[in-house]
């Protein structure tokens, strides 16, 4: 098996037609080692967001291929895109997207549900899970009744629920005041160390971009040398 979890190549993404295409991303080619943090960092309209989405399988590239742990994204068709997303492919957003009527704990485990894991086995791994995000103690607890930071936290917790290879995080932090949001980045940090999984982080803040292995620039969609 390849070191290499994540591979991209030649990946670009249009929008528009004739004199009005909008070159998102341009050709960009990279890979990420396991075990790797890599952040992503560049100018608001940069094109972070369009090629973490498609690397993630949520936006389709107009040329180009994404790799992730041996699978072809790419040409992965909607009900394979799923299971990547449900398996494989773990995602944090800005926003946290929690469901505001769940508590922690049953947010943490839509995706355990999804899989249709057995319930004692999921009661265990998402206690598991919070207390690895250090919120054991807040399970019950509903979305409006937790900190920005903590919610972040909830979000994470769920996107390790089914142990994804790879985490996609699209400025975690940019809700999140300077403090909340490096605590937020030490545990990427130490969740990649740990568990030897793959991070890919977007981001405008000099504490994530610090704590990352390696950092990709992106100028007008490509990547700069």
């Amino acid at each position: 098996m390849s070191d290499m979890l994540l591979k991209v190549y030649g990946l670009g993404r249009d929008y528009g037609k004739g004199d009005r295409v909008v070159h998102a991303v341009r050709d960009v080619s990279f890979e990420a080692g396991r075990g790797e943090l890599v952040a992503v960092r560049g100018r608001s309209g940069a094109g972070k967001t369009t090629l973490l989405n498609m690397i993630g399988g949520l936006d389709r590239p107009t040329r180009g291929t994404v790799e992730v742990d041996g699978h072809d994204v790419t040409a992965a068709g909607e009900d394979e895109l799923l299971a990547l997303r449900r398996t494989t492919i773990g995602f944090v957003f800005q926003s946290f997207g929690l469901i505001p009527i769940l508590s922690a704990a049953e947010n943490v485990s839509v995706p355990l549900r999804l899989a249709k894991q057995d319930p004692a086995a999921r009661a265990e791994r998402v206690a598991l899970l919070l207390e690895l995000v250090g919120l054991g103690g807040q399970a019950q607890q509903r979305p409006y009744e937790l900190s920005g930071g903590q919610q972040q936290r909830v979000a994470v917790a769920r996107a390790l629920a089914n142990d994804p290879p790879l985490l996609i995080a699209d400025e975690p932090t940019g809700q999140l005041d300077s403090e909340t949001g490096r605590s937020i980045m030490d545990l990427l940090r130490a969740l990649v160390d740990e568990r030897g999984m793959t991070a890919l982080v977007a981001t405008h803040d000099p504490s994530l971009i610090d704590r990352a292995d390696r950092v990709l620039t992106l100028r007008d969609g490509r990547l700069a040398e």
